[in-house]
């Protein structure tokens, strides 16, 4: 249930805090969440990682829709993913996903 909550707490913080600040700051918020909800290291970083995952994945989802998929289309030709959209949102969301699991695994080490 822990897991749960804190996966939530990470992905709609995060979204609020990337409305009104940089990009990085959803390893503040995953550190943040961390420090409040004890969790195993663990478990920790696996609980930053899905949040920041899931919330990135729909956001270049949605933002990708807007636009029919032309944007990321031409950006997958020049990372040479094959015009792959869908390589591209997943490796965006991985990137993001990195930022927030070690971010959370460093606010579970702060905690102890």
């Amino acid at each position: 249930m822990k897991f749960i909550t804190a996966v939530l707490l990470i992905a709609i913080l995060s979204f609020i805090a990337g409305l009104f600040l940089p990009w990085w700051s959803i390893a503040i918020v995953a550190l943040f969440v961390m420090v409040l909800v004890p969790m195993r290291s663990g478990k920790a970083f696996l609980s930053g990682f899905v949040g920041i995952f899931i919330l990135w994945a729909l956001l270049a989802v949605w933002i990708d829709s807007k636009n029919a998929g032309m944007l990321s289309h031409k950006i997958a030709e020049l990372f040479n993913l094959g015009g792959s959209s869908i390589l591209l949102i997943f490796i965006t969301s991985l990137a993001g996903a990195l930022v927030g699991g070690f971010a959370a695994l460093t606010g579970s080490y702060l905690r102890r």
